[in-house]
């Protein structure tokens, strides 16, 4: 086995290792290093562009082509074509219900807070599985140009995501063969690129203005000490670059008066009109008039033109701008620096209306498609020890997370997280009436706590007594500058509180730290597999014990026939719990679900007449 030099002190590694950093987009995805010239880079590996579409195509021939080959099935298969999964990762399905309708690919509703899942034939992915073929692309790409194997790297994601989109982000690159040093934020990323924020005497307060293809945000930050901290964000995720081109192909079908519903529905004549439009975006960025003809329409567009159709549009990104300063506390005249990141920011009418609110030149001097991976490769070279010049804080060597239900790891706190540090989540009960909640908190980097070291537990005891799912309990860990680790469970509805306190590295010599870390990158694909069959089946016997609840309290509701094939598709998910077989007993909970789902809803609007009927009004 080969052995990984680590500075336990700092969680870097040794200098003879490349480390890469990656910029995982909604649309596009990059890879960044920093050459032997000390300078940071982009890789465009065999000719194929710097940008890597982030695009999963399922060829019925079981191949899985991801990147710039997958892109045209967008157009000739898009219901096994998958585009911005980041939008999905560490999201359950009703965080993105409102949207759904955007992916034209199906997205499991399971109607739980469960991560979604997207089904592709008859398998089953989660986001962090479809962000580990991307992240896998990436590796390879990096391996083929830099001739040399690549395990370690940095990863970027917004400033806006939350701890369970940063963990998803990190088990992505675990099933994808990476070990994940550490998830900068992009707006951090960018500054770095920059140069701002590398020197640990520099104090300011900067933007970053982000427009990419599909998402907005700005982020005000405030560096000092060579620390980067978020004083605050705000944007839209379905704000980017395809509105641009969105509102040019309404302007064309409205001059052509052809049925922007008869256009969008047929597939090729639909990305025939975008391709035209973007092209026309592009071309305005440095000419003053664009022609093209498609489907045998000429079709002709103005930068005057353009300009007043984008002008809503740019105008709330401004409007983001000014609560984002003042959810910061500061004052125009505070920011020192503005920086430009996204390939939306090329379009002069964006630069400009920038420029005018910051009331300064804005830096975009450097690709802005390209800086965030820039950055990314910066901080890379930062942890692999070869820049002395920057002041790396002491970070926490190894996760630190609590047990949940079927033993699985729910890290809370990652490692390479720089101390102090403060992260929670939250949980509920599993069983109806549940009073008490076992709190087991364990510290390694294996998917099942088995293999981790547990350092405490304790119960949280006195939780109402209530159906599952409606008890809502935060589990805080704080880690102290010390290494103190201290862990509060609070049951919010009724304030229960229970905590205890730990000394995570207590006892662990560096030799032991070093093995904890090779054995999770060596088992990190059996792992991976074992914690999703156990995410499915523990997902299977909830949706069992649901159902026949269901049918005990709702039977006088249902037909017989609905009675005798419900349980008939619960006892093919039954048969199917004991497998090992992570696809079948999701398309066992899936089938069930599409079939109760109508008579469900209509067990639900009879109870709510009723109780409509049955309420009285106070005089």
């Amino acid at each position: 086995m080969a052995k990984v030099s680590i500075n336990i002190a700092t969680g870097s590694l040794q200098k003879e290792e490349i480390i890469i950093g990656i910029d995982l987009g909604t649309t596009n995805s990059l890879i960044a290093y920093i050459n032997d010239d000390k300078e940071a880079k982009v890789i465009n590996d065999t000719g194929k562009g710097i940008l890597v579409p982030s695009i999963i195509h399922f060829h019925p021939t079981g191949e899985i082509i991801v990147g710039n080959d997958a892109k045209p099935y967008l157009i000739s298969d898009p219901q096994n074509t998958i585009f911005s999964v980041k939008r999905l990762l560490g999201q359950s399905y009703k965080d993105i219900e409102n949207f759904k309708d955007f992916f034209s690919y199906k997205v499991i509703d399971d109607d739980t807070e469960s991560i979604v899942k997207i089904k592709v034939g008859n398998k089953f992915y989660t986001p962090i599985e479809l962000s580990a073929m991307i992240l896998r692309e990436l590796k390879e790409r990096a391996e083929h140009a830099l001739k040399t194997p690549v395990n370690k790297v940095v990863i970027t994601v917004p400033a806006y995501f939350n701890d369970a989109q940063r963990q998803a982000t990190r088990d992505a690159g675990k099933i994808a063969g990476l070990d994940v040093l550490r998830i900068v934020n992009e707006p951090t990323a960018a500054s770095l690129a920059y140069g701002i924020g590398l020197h640990p005497d520099e104090e300011k307060t900067i933007a970053v203005y982000d427009l990419g293809g599909g998402t907005f945000d700005v982020s005000i930050l405030k560096i000092q000490n060579g620390i980067f901290e978020v004083l605050s964000t705000n944007g839209d995720t379905f704000l980017g670059g395809d509105d641009f081109d969105r509102v040019i192909i309404d302007y064309w079908l409205n001059a052509l008066s052809l049925n922007p519903k008869e256009v969008m529905s047929n597939s090729s004549l639909a990305q025939a009109f975008r391709l035209g439009a973007e092209e026309a975006k592009i071309a305005l960025s440095s000419q003053n008039i664009y022609q093209t003809t498609i489907d045998g329409h000429l079709c002709g567009i103005t930068k005057q033109t353009f300009e007043e159709l984008i002008k809503p549009l740019v105008e709330k990104t401004i409007n983001c701008c000014a609560l984002a300063l003042k959810d910061a506390g500061v004052q125009v005249s505070e920011i020192n620096e503005v920086v430009m990141v996204g390939g939306s920011t090329r379009t002069p009418f964006v630069k400009q209306n920038v420029a005018t609110f910051f009331n300064k030149a804005v830096h975009d001097e450097i690709n802005p498609d390209e800086v965030v991976a820039l950055g990314a490769a910066i901080q890379a070279d930062v942890l692999s020890g070869n820049r002395t010049d920057i002041l790396l804080l002491d970070v926490t060597p190894l996760s630190l997370g609590i047990e949940t239900m079927g033993g699985l790891m729910d890290v809370i706190i990652p490692r390479n997280s720089k101390v102090p540090t403060k992260a929670g989540r939250q949980y509920t009960t599993s069983i109806d009436g549940q009073v008490n909640m076992k709190v087991s908190v364990y510290q390694g980097e294996r998917d099942l706590v088995k293999e981790n070291r547990k350092l405490a537990e304790f119960d949280l005891k006195g939780i109402p007594s209530m159906p599952a799912g409606l008890p809502k309990v935060d589990i805080n860990f704080m880690l102290n500058a010390d290494g103190i680790l201290k862990v509060q469970a609070l049951e919010l509805r009724s304030g229960v509180k229970q905590e205890v306190e730990v000394k995570p590295t207590y006892g662990l010599t560096d030799d032991e730290v070093e093995q904890m870390l090779l054995d999770s990158i060596t088992n990190a694909k059996e792992d991976v597999a074992q914690r999703m069959i156990i995410e499915a089946r523990t997902e299977g016997e909830q949706m069992v014990y649901t159902a026949e609840n269901f049918l005990k309290k709702s039977a006088e509701y249902l037909s017989i026939d609905e009675i005798a094939k419900t349980q008939q598709y619960i006892n093919v998910l039954k048969e199917e719990l004991p497998k090992a077989n992570k696809d079948s007993i999701l398309k066992a909970i899936d089938e069930l679900n599409e079939y109760t789902r109508p008579f469900a809803e209509r067990v639900m609007d009879v109870a709510v007449s009723q109780a409509m009927k049955g309420k009285k009004i106070d005089e």
